[in-house]
């Protein structure tokens, strides 16, 4: 039961992320296809990068990414069949989790929410320029993710905390 919980956890959190990704590449794509001014060039190189490090390096490679392969092996490990049901939300620290995880998981979620709601609104193509940096920073985020979750498993000295009560 281990085994499979690990693997459902592992593939839904690499699925939700995926999705997002699958739906905004698009329209990074069609902004990177339309004439840009030089102020948004120098936005969409600015906020790329501000993405890649702010999301991707500090967002999941230093906090999300370790912490959420921690939990994909502590289910692994010690499988409960609620935890295996729900093995992505578990996984991403909604439940079962130290209180500090389960805030974080739930603010940045309405968070991002929020933000999805908000960039909407931006016209073309200031809208695509902002996905474009969330796709990076995403693209990042699923790399290192499955990179921990590799070194979990398959790595020596894999010592990041699961933060389990």
């Amino acid at each position: 039961m281990g085994a499979i919980g690990a693997f459902w956890g592992f593939s839904g959190v690499v699925g939700l992320l995926g999705y997002a990704l699958y739906r905004l590449a698009p329209r990074a794509a069609e902004a990177l296809n339309t004439p840009l001014t030089t102020v948004q060039w120098v936005f969409l190189i600015g906020f790329s990068v501000f993405m890649l490090v702010a999301e991707g390096y500090r967002g999941f490679q230093k906090k999300f990414s370790p912490r959420t392969a921690a939990r994909v092996r502590y289910l692994y490990d010690h499988p409960r069949w609620r935890h295996v049901l729900f093995a992505p939300f578990f996984c991403m620290g909604y439940f079962h989790a130290k209180r500090k995880t389960r805030i974080t998981a739930i603010a940045l979620t309405l968070g991002i929410v929020l933000l999805v709601t908000l960039v909407a609104y931006l016209p073309t193509p200031w809208r695509g320029l902002v996905d474009f940096g969330v796709v990076l920073g995403l693209s990042y985020g699923i790399l290192s993710f499955v990179a921990f979750t590799s070194q979990a498993f398959y790595g020596k000295g894999f010592s990041h905390s699961p933060e389990v009560p």
